[in-house]
This record gives C-alpha cells, structure tokens and sequence, in this order.
C-alpha cells in the first residue's frame, strides 16, 4: 500500500520495503545514478529517491521530468545528506504521467499573479500547498470548536428570497429570458430569489429552537469590488446562541479568534514556518501576541475620538457615521492598544436592520473583532429581539415587513435575546497566513470578470 511522504518523512526506524508516489519536483543525473526530488502534497517536505541505473523503469529516467508523476519502490534508509533524516534506496521506478517543457511550474520563482492564471497547477507549488493543507486543517479547528461547546452545525439555503443585509448586492437565481423583472411570479420559485450573502436569518430561527448552533458554507455577494479583500464567492462562519446579549457575543468571538490562532500555531508548524519565512517573518509572533493577550473593548465613539486626535495621517478620514477603515482599525491594535481589540455600541444609521437598538436611539448593539496585520475579522452583533422595535428598524431600513414575516415571527412566538457574529473564512485564512490576497486563499477565486476554472 503506498506511504505518504509526510508518514515516511515522520519515520523513526529505516523500513525495508515502501511504495511511494508523487510529483517529481526535479531530477539529477549522474553516470550510474539519478536523484528524484519527489514530492505528493501531503506536506511541505519532498523526499530524495536514489535510483541506480539497470533498476526496473530507469530506462526511461529522461522522461522523469518536473511535473511528470511517479511511484517508487524501494526501502527508506537514514540519508547521507545534510538537512534530511530519510531518503528512499529505490529498486523500482515507474513512470505514471509524463510532463513536457511546457509544464509551467518549472523550479523558480513564480509572481502570484501568474500562479492564479493556472490555478488548476498552483496547489502543486510550495506557497499554495502550504495555503491549502492549512485551510483543510483551520476548517476541521472551526467544527472542533464549536462542537465541543455544544453547538449544533446547521445548513441554511445557498438559495433564499432575504436579503440579510438590508442592502446587500446579490445575484439573482432565475430560469427566465428575457425581462425577468416583468413577471416574477412565473419564475421557477415563484418569486425572486438571490444566491444568498449570509445564512444569519435562517441560522436565528434554528437558534430559537435548539439554543446554539453554527452554520459554516459559501456565501455570495455581486459587489463590482476589485480588491485584495473582496471575492464574489467566499465561506462564512456564523454561530448564533439564544438568551445570549452583546457581552456573551464578544466573549465567544474573543475566545475564537485566540482558540484558532493557538491551533494554528500548535498543528500548523511546518507550513506556519514556511509562511514565516518567505511571506511574512512577524507572523508567529503575531499570532503568539493574539493567543497571549487580552482582548480590548472600546466604544466606537470612543474609538473615532482615539483615531481624530492621534495626529495620525490616514489615508482614508476618520468621520464618525461612518465604517472605520483597516488602516484605522490596524492601528488601533498595532499602535493604539497594543492589543486585539474589540470595538462595539456603533451608530444606527450605518449598521443592518437585525441589529438591537441601545437606550439611547441612536447606536445599536454591534461589535467588530480587530486583530494587527489585518484589522476587522468578525462583525457581530446582539439581534433585536423586540417585535415593534424590529418593524421600526425594517422601515428605518427602507424594508418591507412583509417580505420577513417569518423573522418576525421569531419575536411573536417566545422571543428571547439572542445574539451571533459572521466570520469570513478566508479572512481568517489571510489573518493566519499573512497571505494579503483573498484570490490566494480559496481554491478557485471568483471576482469581477473572472470565473475561470
């Protein structure tokens, strides 16, 4: 049975037989031998395979080249070389896949911008297979976390006739020609429906019934936004937990961020090593600094008043009723506090329509979760669970009740405070990489005009 890479690497005796197979990374020559760097993605580390000439299927060692697939059998024996533990003695090659000169990813450095034109191949390089053995591993982190509190995984709709955000960009789901706006009654769910931007307002009816749950899929949004931060397809994280309040919201989300941070660092080392390396050397200790340090609360009002008097140029100004920027909330983390933070209480006006209205009218009972090096990572909130308030907000919204009846029909029938944050997961992704391209953390990147492969 073949042996992956990572287990013969991990070996702690020499083994007589072992199969491997792999992608050959490079191949030397000598004149009674060859060396195959060979490498099948389960880790970072390729294995050197020592073939002798006259072994079964050196005859077409020429045809071993980069790219090109193989398996090998022979016996793992401690290597002679320096920085490598093991190496494998082979007495048999066998060619699977040949690769020509044409195959891209020949050993040099590639710019990223390259790597997402053959995305089909990226996982094959070190960068991207370090990316997506970490995201494997972070998704299972996410379901750990949440189940071993209690918290039931549920899938809502990826089709839905809500709009979450009050104002979301949405892309409409229609089987109709022509204008589709003239009859949508004749359309295949008899109304218009959107690929949905959040899983939130389902996920609260779930919550009111089975007290703490999570959804954890892709999410959509059609906003014409070109930026290293915005994808049109991306996967959210939303736990939502009845008779919960803002304070029990920013107490899970603190105890998340730091809970994830420490699995990364404690079952991610090899490839955390090799992101502290060549993409950002401060990433471990950055991580540390999040697992380590208490998290800050601060008021948003307080926050803008922080930000306008710290004689700080920023590229963006700093208004308040208006969002904070990353360059305002990284430096409320990184230069301010020296500490994640987590700002809460913002305006009314700026904020969606489920969100709980403070006494006072004018903020409501929403918080953002700051770490350094990427800013806002969750956005959060307590959800109004007063029926009259939430018609208000619906109007104050320029939202028609009756399309969310059955929200409200939450607060008709046992309503109780209940609160929930949204985490994009590949946000988190870059935050635990130092990857700063959302296009260079999901497999397949969706973005305005580009949706190739």
């Amino acid at each position: 049975m073949r042996t992956l890479i990572k287990h013969a690497l991990a070996a702690t005796e020499p083994r007589d037989f072992i199969q491997l197979g792999g992608w050959v990374r490079t191949r030397r020559d000598s004149k009674d031998f060859s060396f195959l760097e060979l490498n099948d993605g389960s880790c970072f580390a390729s294995i050197q395979v020592v073939a002798d000439a006259g072994i079964p299927g050196y005859e077409q060692i020429a045809d071993f080249t980069t790219g090109s697939s193989a398996v090998v059998e022979g016996s793992l024996v401690a290597s002679p070389a320096a920085g490598q533990k093991w190496e494998v003695k082979a007495r048999n090659i066998r060619l699977i896949g040949t690769a020509d000169a044409t195959y891209p990813l020949q050993k040099k450095g590639h710019t990223l911008e390259f790597l997402r034109t053959i995305a089909h191949l990226r996982p094959r390089s070190n960068l991207f297979g370090a990316v997506f053995r970490m995201r494997s591993k972070l998704a299972l982190a996410v379901h750990e976390f949440f189940q071993s509190r209690d918290f039931v995984y549920v899938q809502t709709p990826i089709i839905t006739a809500s709009d979450c955000e009050g104002a979301g960009e949405m892309f409409r789901v229609t089987t109709l020609k022509g204008n589709i706006d003239e009859q949508p009654t004749t359309d295949f769910f008899g109304k218009k429906a959107y690929l949905t931007v959040s899983g939130q307002l389902e996920g609260e009816t779930f919550a009111c019934a089975l007290s703490n749950i999570y959804t954890f899929g892709p999410t959509f949004r059609a906003e014409n936004s070109n930026t290293a931060r915005h994808a049109a397809e991306f996967w959210m994280i939303e736990p939502e937990m009845a008779f919960c309040d803002l304070q029990g919201d920013m107490d899970l989300a603190e105890e998340f961020i730091k809970s994830l941070a420490k699995y990364a660092l404690e079952h991610c080392a090899e490839d955390l090593g090799f992101f502290a390396k060549f993409v950002d050397k401060g990433l471990p200790e950055r991580l540390k600094f999040v697992v380590e340090r208490p998290f800050v609360r601060v008021p948003y009002t307080e926050a803008v008043d922080i930000l306008t008097k710290s004689g700080k140029k920023f590229e963006f100004s700093v208004v308040y009723g208006q969002n904070l920027q990353s360059e305002h909330e990284r430096f409320l983390t990184e230069e301010h506090f020296k500490s994640p933070t987590t700002v809460f209480n913002y305006p009314r006006d700026i904020k969606p329509f489920y969100m709980r209205v403070n006494d006072d009218g004018k903020t409501v009972t929403a918080m953002d979760v700051l770490v350094p090096g990427i800013g806002e990572v969750i956005g959060g909130a307590q959800r109004e669970e007063r029926p009259d308030v939430l018609v208000e907000q619906m109007k104050h919204h320029n939202l028609n009740p009756a399309d969310y009846w059955w929200y409200a029909d939450l607060r008709k029938y046992g309503t109780v405070p209940h609160a929930g944050f949204g985490l994009g997961f590949e946000r988190l992704i870059m935050f635990l990489t130092a990857v700063s391209n959302i296009r260079d953390v999901i497999p397949f990147a969706r973005t305005p005009g580009n949706a190739e492969f």
